[in-house]
């Protein structure tokens, strides 16, 4: 246990009996933007270790604060933030820190909708680093002409992920995030293995709606699906970076709103840099518009307990 003199209060793991009431501290509770997300991370947190990184601060008995690191395998971690900043959320965010880096996590998200931005020079003063802000797009799948094709479209293939083994599929991921303008510090931060980590565990059906982008027998690409009833997220689409700006991006989208419509889906989300200008004229051509935005923070190895 750490006590804080300062404001008489004392942070500690946080006991099963006082859970529920642990959780109602968290941001995340309250506010909308991040309702989804919290409902989804605590349907998967069903064994006990789970809770090992929810921390509360009490004063006088009483649960005044709470932060909760959540756990996602392969060293990787998502914060879940205090209600409300101050001395107390100070407090919590620091024994939050020092406990990642004593469980040898390497790299710890958080992420901000706009009612949130003002957490994040808190956070960057706790040595957590911006990685992304991030612009949430859908549209609809089924009316006309999804993207006007060029005079000479590229011909692609689309073949079942599942078709290439474990070192080809990571070894793919690693070429299509070479040089990528999609978060590149996200990309920097984790392994290509703890990224399809992360992509099998948004997606209850993985892999299949996950293809490798094949032209001419060459491996250029990859386009990973999620089927969520009629609205489809589109997790991953790259083309390496040999083979960017010959149009390729363009047919795979073409195809990815076509397989999702042969589903009977009717629109498509997805997630992207706003600082992708290339990735987002693509997407704003085939009728996508922005519907949201966060901020994505993390806290990266190496950390000091």
């Amino acid at each position: 246990m750490i006590t804080l003199t300062a404001c008489s209060t004392s942070v500690a793991v946080c006991p099963s009996t006082h859970r529920r009431e642990a959780l109602l501290h968290l941001a995340a509770v309250h506010e909308p933007a991040l309702q989804p997300m919290l409902q989804t991370a605590l349907q998967s947190a069903k064994q006990a270790a789970a809770w090992e990184g929810l921390w509360v601060s009490q004063q006088q008995g009483r649960i005044d604060g709470a932060i909760w690191v959540q756990l996602l395998g392969n060293t990787t971690a998502q914060l879940w933030l205090p209600r409300q900043q101050g001395p107390v959320a100070q407090a919590l965010l620091r024994v939050a820190y020092r406990w990642i880096a004593e469980q040898g996590i390497t790299f710890c998200h958080t992420v901000l909708p706009p009612s949130h931005y003002a957490w994040e020079a808190t956070l960057l003063a706790l040595n957590m680093t911006r990685l992304a802000e991030l612009h949430y797009l859908s549209g609809s799948i089924i009316s006309g002409p999804l993207i006007a094709l060029s005079d000479k479209p590229v011909s692609i293939q689309l073949k079942a992920f599942t078709e290439l083994d474990e070192s080809a599929q990571k070894a793919l991921i690693d070429d299509v995030s070479q040089e990528s303008l999609d978060c590149p510090g996200l990309r920097e931060a984790l392994s290509s293995e703890a990224l399809l980590a992360g992509f099998y565990q948004k997606a209850p059906q993985a892999p299949h709606h996950w293809y490798s982008v094949h032209v001419a027998g060459q491996s250029v690409g990859v386009l990973l699906l999620s089927p969520l009833d009629r609205c489809w997220e589109l997790l991953l689409m790259g083309v390496v970076r040999e083979w960017r700006g010959k149009g390729i991006g363009r047919e795979v989208l073409q195809a990815a709103f076509r397989l999702a419509a042969q589903q009977g889906a009717t629109e498509m989300m997805l997630t992207v840099d706003a600082l992708n200008t290339p990735a987002l004229r693509l997407y704003q051509r085939a009728g996508l518009a922005r519907y949201a935005e966060q901020r994505l923070l993390a806290w990266k190895a190496p950390l000091s307990p």
